[in-house]
């Protein structure tokens, strides 16, 4: 077995610490700093797993790979001098906090020769996996992503907190140039949307509709792909799926292709699930992030792309910075109207005569 990768955790907030257990437990990893700028939040995080803690990363920390999960605006000034020095990074996602910085991070790993990951963690979902595997062409895509509100990330909208996730997933499935991006927003809570929809058309005719909301009661992760040979339907949460495929219904197609419209009226009633075969998704039980961490050192071990590359990330940094425009330039009352933005935006203008 190949020597274990010295590796460092830098921010060990609410991802972070995660980074540091899962480290741990590899056999493949070792833990060799936990770094935070809050000392004493390293030491409670690194104290059960024995590792040394620091306050800020120095040239003279003997490491071969490094976890970068500050927060989201201090990414590039963390990782700047780690790509610099020629040391691997896993970025937790998003790569940045805007398309001028997720480019001088791109711009960086090659000039310097230097991989860069980035932490789209859904990308290991098993059930992700198995939607891979199936190897289909998609036409249309549907997300829903809705959750209550964590607090955690009140400084940015529903798009760059929950609804990048998808937007990794519908860009890695879909591989098309972007054409056009429509969406819309609500603001409840804050400044920053907490409701979004956006409808992305691609190059090549693929469509995406992607919902994210962080004011539901409930959580709901939810992904539906349509292509001329399969139709899937995802759960991320429970890590379950099915796929209803053209190869195993052909007989259902002919079926419905020899009778005219008022012999298939005969059949009102009957039950359409039980004619069609629908096959259960095989999902492996593993660990999302164990297998990104993993995915991630095995990488630096062979000299390799990562499976999600800077590329990757600044693509999704890319759309969601598309749609969160299209959401602030929404024109509420047609195209004539001069409002444009969030909802509270109408909120504020309530009282005055022109809106009673």
């Amino acid at each position: 077995m190949s020597q274990p990768v010295r590796v460092a955790v830098i921010g060990v907030g609410h991802m972070g610490r995660h980074h540091v257990r899962k480290y741990h437990e590899m056999p493949g990893a070792e833990l060799v700093a936990v770094i935070d700028r809050d000392l004493e939040r390293a030491r409670t995080i690194a104290e059960p797993f024995g590792a040394p803690v620091a306050a800020a990363w120095s040239p003279e920390l003997d490491v071969q790979a490094v976890s970068i999960a500050v927060p989201t605006v201090h990414h590039l000034p963390v990782a700047r001098p780690l790509i610099e020095a020629g040391i691997p990074v896993l970025i937790e996602k998003p790569l940045a906090g805007s398309v001028a910085e997720a480019d001088e991070i791109m711009r960086l790993a090659k000039v310097h020769g230097t991989m860069v990951a980035v932490g789209h963690t859904e990308r290991f979902n098993p059930a992700v996996r198995a939607v891979d595997r199936l190897g289909i062409t998609p036409k249309f895509i549907e997300t829903h992503r809705i959750s209550p509100f964590t607090f955690r990330s009140a400084d940015v909208g529903v798009v760059f907190d929950m609804m990048i996730h998808d937007i990794d997933i519908v860009q890695h499935l879909i591989r098309q140039p972007l054409e056009r991006v429509d969406a819309v927003g609500v603001n409840v809570l804050g400044p920053h949307e907490d409701i979004a929809n956006a409808r992305v058309a691609f190059a090549r005719g693929a469509v995406a509709n992607l919902t994210a909301s962080r004011l539901a009661l409930k959580t709901e992760r939810k992904l539906r792909i349509f292509s001329e040979s399969a139709y899937v339907s995802l759960d991320y949460q429970s890590k379950s799926g099915v796929a209803i495929t053209l190869d195993q219904n052909l007989d259902v197609i002919q079926f419905a292709r020899e009778r005219n419209i008022d012999d298939l009226a005969q059949l009102a009633g009957t039950d359409f699930g039980k004619m069609v075969q629908v096959e259960p998704l095989t999902i492996e039980d593993k660990d999302a992030l164990e297998d990104e961490l993993d995915s991630f050192l095995q990488a630096v071990r062979n000299g390799t792309p990562p499976p999600v590359t800077a590329e990757d990330g600044a693509a999704a940094i890319r759309l969601a910075t598309s749609i969160v425009e299209r959401v602030e330039s929404h024109r509420w009352d047609g195209s004539d109207s001069e409002r444009t933005g969030l909802a509270a935006d109408i909120f504020g203008q309530a009282a005055r005569p022109d809106y009673e």
